[in-house]
């Protein structure tokens, strides 16, 4: 009897081993004969995130953009810190840039070239298109060298890649604000009323956001490639604000010229804060349409292209 119990256990796989052995086999390899696994895929661990390079033209991913909202806010607050950090002046550099601009085009282009004011006085009428206007060309700017400024975090931990010139552009909205309360105080001074249409004005100024943030996201992932972007940067700031009507008015062009002028993106944003704050009778119409429209191609083209271009920024920048 004990031979022949030795010969089951040994010998043959017996009762003991084919309730016990095939149940520890099948907890080993991971499932019954004919479905047996590797030893590899046995030893892998259960929970493992493979990340991969994507291929081609990619999703935006919106939805993680908000689930990153806190991060969103706090490198929104980390921008608006360091850009006045050890400053002398601080935040008052969102005033004085504006303003002396004004000076400039007030003394130049005002009294000695006798350029056309649209009826109203023409320091208010250039320092209400450089209001909008500086808060585009900082956030150009910003949102430009971004990445580039923000390498060690893009190296090291994974987010969504748009939060970082998208903190770039919001951050510009303080600096709009405190020069905006200037213009206003202007427009009390030169007894210009704000009209009903001032009610407009968050949706030139989500214009002006819409047409930042689609140039910054194009130059930002360029300029983790090329670094030219950095001193190309300067030119395009400086040949786009004498393309948009800020020390003239927009009127000097006629039909259909004028319209055509508004693919600038900011050509409308200009003419609408002018119209809805000092009522002139220069009233948007066909530019604004066709700003917008241009500015929704650019942040769309802009976007697609980040997008396709994030699978390289660690590895480059």
């Amino acid at each position: 009897m004990l031979e022949q119990a030795e010969l089951d256990t040994v010998g043959r796989p017996g009762k003991r081993e084919s309730e016990i052995g095939t149940d520890q086999a099948e907890q080993r390899v991971g499932g019954p004969a004919g479905g047996e696994r590797s030893r590899e895929q046995v030893n892998k661990p259960a929970n493992v995130l493979l990340i991969e390079p994507s291929r081609g033209w990619v999703s935006l991913k919106l939805g993680e953009l908000w689930e990153y909202r806190e991060l969103l806010y706090f490198l929104t607050w980390r921008d608006i810190k360091v850009r006045y950090k050890q400053t002398a002046l601080g935040a008052a550099w969102a005033i004085i840039q504006p303003f002396f601009t004004m000076l400039i085009f007030s003394l130049f282009f005002g009294r000695l070239a006798k350029v056309p004011s649209d009826g109203i006085p023409y320091s208010i009428f250039s320092f209400a298109a450089l209001v909008p206007w500086t808060f585009f060309s900082n956030a150009l700017s910003q949102s430009s060298n971004s990445l580039v400024g923000s390498s060690n975090l893009i190296t090291k931990v994974y987010f969504p890649r748009l939060v970082i010139p998208i903190s770039a552009v919001v951050s510009g909205v303080v600096d709009f604000a405190l020069a905006f309360v200037v213009l206003l105080g202007m427009m009390a001074y030169y007894r210009v009323p704000p009209t009903i249409n001032a009610l407009l004005l968050p949706v030139f100024l989500l214009l002006a956001f819409i047409a930042a943030l689609g140039v910054g996201l194009w130059l930002s992932a360029l300029n983790v490639e090329y670094r030219d972007i950095r001193y190309v940067l300067p030119f395009i700031v400086q040949f786009w604000m004498f393309a948009t009507p800020i020390a003239y008015p927009s009127t000097l062009l006629h039909e259909p010229w004028r319209t055509i002028y508004g693919l600038n993106p900011m050509v409308g944003v200009i003419e609408g804060f002018r119209w809805a704050l000092l009522g002139t009778n220069t009233a948007p119409g066909p530019i604004i349409l066709a700003s917008s429209v241009a500015s929704l191609l650019i942040l769309i083209g802009g976007a697609f292209y980040f997008r396709k271009m994030e699978r390289t920024f660690a590895d480059i920048v």
